[in-house]
């Protein structure tokens, strides 16, 4: 496809204008108006951030771009997109459906928030990149299949010619979100709606994908309606910014503007709640009656001190408590099949954490991390080395014998959408460990312990009696972390526990979890791709790539001053919520990657 075709849509007027859109559900418990009086515009080779938290009508708004609202919404007002050439414009609200189907694709295009289930596990990825192609009768079958592999090569995707007829599970998540980007490229339209394109992707992966979004950007005149609460992805793509709060647009501006001077409260609040590198750990107030000793929020260096004074003055050294976890050369080996050879995910692995300690372990997708957490719960099978986790080995183990470990042991899932049971409540759900390890006979015995616990991650007693879907995501994270604290863990295992939240939620989560490990005194393993959040939570960091540990220790030492190269990249691709330096990173970033 020729510069000249991508083109040739023009760059007068606006490819989308918003005009006071309303957006009112009809519920079981009456109507309730998502979208409020919204107008935005999109100008040709622009980025367009919406941001807010969720709720606040932004995924909405850019949904009815598309016409993509369920039956049971109601829209007013006018969504004006201009045809790709920049002629003619129509009003989306307005269009039937046969008119939506010849719009969609060709003047304007999504790329979903999770390719996962975007993407139809049961065609190739170029079937599906073709299908757009064909739908609108564009190509033969031939001319379609060479325009899959163009795509492929375009959002760099290796040996397209190849990957053109791969299956969804083959590819990687970042490999993934390129074939919804070029899904969206198929059919040169003017203009691309990217709902969360880099949430759950890790940091480097994430940083290619804005890099192709930029490339969009600016070789070929692409406008980008972005809906994201990362506000470093913000700084690092958007041209402005509009700020959405409960369906109202309450702040717009460029966003050099917006980070140096925002005017409004709620603005200044969201900037506020994010996560910095360099800004250190999150500190609570002691509350009455917290845990005392080395259990505390300082773990085992506090403990460390104390015995180092007390040898000072001739007091009798006290031995230091033997470790929660321990690895040495530990390796995890999935087996092959059909004859094929078994996968070595983690290789000669060795740490230690201790009584009270929170060990962050980050690392790019497929580095090995969510295996090990696996592994230290007795989830995945340790094949060699050696593991001990609350004094039991784990390579080999029996299930049998280490089951009465399992109610010092507690797993705080990625998704409580998807580890809930739906049909449960979730006073049921947080009550299930208790029934499962028989200290309580079913769940009703067990409402107590659940209200208590439900009070502990503040949430009203009441949310027990809901079902899953009628919380939101942060009040869902709060009561998994309630099920996971459930039977009084030494050791809790968190899995990406905040990478789907917005920037607010996700701070009060984090300081939640900071309040109640300096109160309960429990060890954690944090597993994340986001650098920040171990900066602000962890005593200690472990950096792992393609399953070997190649940084560890204090977070000053791996966060402040990286030995290794693969720690320097994987920092200078963190974006910061500030324009100015995040394109000083992204250049940095850059020649890390090249050299």
């Amino acid at each position: 496809m020729s510069e000249t075709a991508l083109n040739g849509r023009g760059s007068a007027g606006h490819v989308l204008e918003i005009r006071d859109l309303a957006v009112t559900f009809a519920t079981d418990h009456g109507a309730v108006r998502a979208v409020d009086g919204v107008s935005l515009a999109v100008e040709p080779g622009r980025v367009l951030a919406v941001v807010g938290e969720s709720g606040s009508g932004k995924s909405v708004s850019a949904r009815t771009v598309l016409g993509l609202l369920p039956e049971t919404a109601i829209a007013s007002g006018s969504v004006v997109l201009r045809t790709r050439d920049g002629g003619e414009a129509n009003d989306v609200l307005h269009l039937s459906g046969e008119q939506l189907r010849r719009v969609r694709g060709r003047d304007v295009a999504m790329v979903f928030q999770e390719p996962s289930t975007a993407l139809n596990p049961v065609f190739t990825v170029g079937w599906q990149i073709a299908e757009g192609l064909r739908a609108h009768g564009e190509l033969s079958k031939r001319e379609a299949r060479a325009r899959a592999i163009e795509m492929l090569e375009r959002v760099g995707i290796p040996e397209p010619h190849e990957r053109v007829d791969s299956y969804p599970h083959q590819l990687s998540g970042g490999q993934k979100q390129r074939v919804m980007i070029a899904m969206a490229l198929a059919l040169n339209p003017g203009l691309i709606v990217a709902d969360e394109p880099t949430t759950a992707l890790d940091v480097t992966v994430q940083a290619e994908i804005l890099d192709l979004l930029r490339r969009l950007r600016d070789e070929f005149g692409t406008a980008i309606l972005l809906i994201t609460h990362n506000m470093g992805v913000v700084a690092d793509l958007a041209d402005d910014v509009a700020v959405m709060y409960e369906g109202v647009v309450v702040e717009r501006a460029p966003v050099a503007e917006l980070f140096a001077n925002p005017r409004e409260d709620y603005t200044k609040r969201l900037l506020g709640s994010v996560l910095r590198l360099g800004e250190g750990r999150i500190v609570v107030a002691e509350r009455p009656g917290a845990a005392a000793g080395p259990v505390g929020a300082a773990g085992a260096v506090g403990a460390a001190e104390a015995v180092g004074v007390a040898g000072a003055v001739g007091v009798a050294e006290v031995p230091a408590p033997a470790p929660i976890v321990a690895a040495r050369g530990l390796e995890i080996r999935y087996p092959g099949r059909l004859g094929k050879p078994g996968f070595l995910a983690v290789r000669g692995i060795d740490f230690e954490i201790a009584p009270g300690e929170i060990y962050g372990l980050v690392g790019e997708s497929g580095s090995g991390k969510s295996t090990i957490g696996r592994a230290i719960a007795g989830l995945t099978p340790a094949t060699g080395g050696s593991l001990q986790v609350l004094g039991h080995e784990m390579v080999g183990f029996s299930e049998r014998r280490f089951r009465s470990a399992r109610r010092d042991l507690g797993f705080v899932f990625q998704d409580p959408a998807s580890s809930f049971n739906p049909l449960l409540t979730i006073a049921e759900n947080v009550a299930e460990p208790l029934v499962v390890q028989r200290i309580a006979r079913d769940p009703g015995a067990a409402r107590a312990r659940v209200d208590e616990l439900l009070e502990a991650v503040q949430l009203p007693r009441a949310y027990g009696d809901r079902f899953p879907h009628e919380l939101s995501g942060g009040q869902r994270q709060r009561a998994a972390l309630a099920r996971g604290l459930a039977l009084d863990p030494k050791l809790l295992i968190a899995d990406e526990p905040t990478s789907a939240l917005d920037v607010s939620v996700q701070a009060r989560v984090l300081e939640l979890f900071t309040e109640l490990q300096a109160e309960l005194g429990f060890a954690a393993v944090f597993i994340t791709h986001d650098l920040a959040v171990v900066d602000a939570l962890a005593d200690r960091v472990g950096v792992l790539t393609k399953g070997e540990l190649v940084e560890s220790g204090t977070v000053d030492e791996v966060l402040r001053d990286p030995q290794q190269r693969y720690t320097q990249r994987l920092l200078a691709s963190l974006p910061v919520p500030d324009p100015a330096e995040q394109a000083i990173r992204r250049e940095r970033a850059r020649e890390l990657r090249e050299g």
